[in-house]
């Protein structure tokens, strides 16, 4: 497209944006003048990197990626929010690092995640897997990992909890659910706000797992690597009960009086 570097170089000096260009990849046609080349490099790349981390839910990956591509000198901003939320599919959104178009649309970064999550959990993780859960199943326990768990270690124990409770019938009383169930708390600017013993029964709705045995109809957050390993390889144990210490050290338990210790001790 540059027929003369020299001449370029030259025209670059004389428009002064020589420490204006910038390195990335840019959108450029074979009909562009070289001031116009010169001037859509002083502009940014086209793709901005973009990480979204494991156990968000689709609001607050569409928050990230509001922010990160609606920016003062992005004239070619295309991204909707709302139709983010409406075409993702919670669970399904993989967390990563992206490099994602400065024009992209909603639909474009949904399909991306989608398919990143079918390209390296889908493809090669579950579906080499010998397990009897289905793919629902296992996305929405690994979902509940992300929420629960502090550190990798824990999963793989706290996924045999939730097995085992299942497996006894218990309800799974796991806080994330009601969180998820009540949204977002404008009073805490979170969307996992802090959970009461009144929420317990007050929050009606299906991902309730205080009220509703069994997992939630859907995952409530999407996860990383890690949550759909410890989802598929269940560490087997007698545990029914787990809780956090105010340092994040996990206590196991496996009858409701050793749980009641624990909070006495530990809480």
């Amino acid at each position: 497209m540059i027929k003369s570097p020299f001449a370029f170089r030259l025209l670059v000096a004389q428009l002064g944006v020589g420490k204006s260009i910038q390195a990335g990849d840019f959108k450029l046609s074979a009909d562009m003048s070289s001031k116009n080349i010169a001037l859509e490099l002083t502009h940014g790349a086209i793709d901005i990197w973009i990480t979204l981390p494991e156990g968000l839910r689709i609001e607050e990956q569409a928050n990230i990626i509001e922010a990160k591509l609606k920016f003062g000198g992005n004239a070619i901003y295309n991204f909707d929010k709302k139709e983010y939320i409406k075409l993702a599919e919670e669970g399904y959104m993989f967390p990563d690092t992206y490099l994602i178009p400065k024009d992209a649309t909603a639909e474009f970064v949904a399909s991306q995640l989608r398919q990143t999550f079918k390209d390296k959990v889908e493809d090669s993780i579950i579906a080499k897997s010998k397990t009897d859960l289905s793919t629902e199943d296992i996305v929405i326990i690994a979902s509940l990992l992300e929420r629960e768990a502090k550190t990798a270690q824990e999963k793989p124990t706290i996924a045999g909890i939730i097995n085992n409770r299942i497996d006894d019938g218990m309800p799974l009383q796991i806080d994330a659910t009601v969180q998820y169930a009540k949204g977002y708390d404008s009073s805490e600017n979170t969307w996992w706000p802090q959970i009461t013993v009144d929420d317990y029964k007050s929050v009606k709705s299906q991902y309730n797992t205080y009220l509703n045995q069994g997992l939630p109809p859907a995952p409530i957050s999407n996860p990383g690597i890690d949550s759909i390993r410890a989802a598929l390889e269940a560490e087997k144990t007698d545990y029914l009960y787990y809780l956090h210490d105010a340092e994040g050290k996990i206590h196991y338990g496996t009858t409701v009086e050793e749980h009641n210790q624990n909070i006495q001790n530990y809480l």
